[in-house]
């Protein structure tokens, strides 16, 4: 019996670069190195691939056995594709906070001017928002306030700005204090 030949190494990149195709996916016009192949065919055999398979089988498909992703809610449902909104306040009140945090959380329900009636949260410290005032809405939610999805913004309209604000006064709508001797 003769001896069998040994398989040079251009013969086996090449037969690797026909049982993997899609190694030659990348670089349809300029074929690859046999090193290059040899090393592409080496990252192909993971144990554990982090994206899933592509590719589904028929008896996948005729399983029904895909399932959509669900869709993503908004945070603020009413506002939607919408920055702000003006609405009327119907009713000033406190509200405590979910369970680690103990506070009096001061809230407002309103009427959007869509018709919607939602609870906001006002922030800072102190505020001038009384039954009929007229407010302006953003989104953004009360993380420790079930059910508040809403925001006033301070110095919009009747809502004032906080009274002696130093740090972050843009997001409560305060000006700059006035330095002078």
């Amino acid at each position: 019996m003769p001896p069998t030949p040994i398989p040079s190494p251009l013969f086996l990149s090449t037969l690797r670069a026909l049982a993997f195709p899609s190694l030659w996916a990348s670089s349809l016009h300029a074929p690859m190195k046999p090193a290059t192949i040899l090393l592409h065919h080496h990252h192909t055999n993971k144990l554990f691939s982090t994206t899933p398979h592509p590719l589904t089988t028929l008896n996948q498909v005729l399983r029904k056995a895909r399932v959509p992703q669900r869709a993503r809610h908004p945070v603020s449902p009413a506002l939607v594709n919408r920055p702000h909104m003006k609405a009327v306040c119907l009713k000033v009140t406190i509200m405590k906070p979910k369970k680690p945090n103990s506070a009096e959380r001061k809230v407002a329900k309103v009427r959007l001017s869509s018709g919607r009636s939602v609870t906001c949260y006002i922030q800072g410290e102190g505020h001038n928002v009384q039954q009929h005032s007229v407010v302006l809405v953003r989104g953004g939610r009360s993380q420790d306030c079930p059910g508040v999805r809403y925001h006033l913004v301070r110095g919009a309209m009747d809502l004032g700005g906080v009274a002696q604000r130093q740090t972050s006064r843009s997001k409560y709508g305060t000006k700059k204090p006035k330095t002078g001797a």
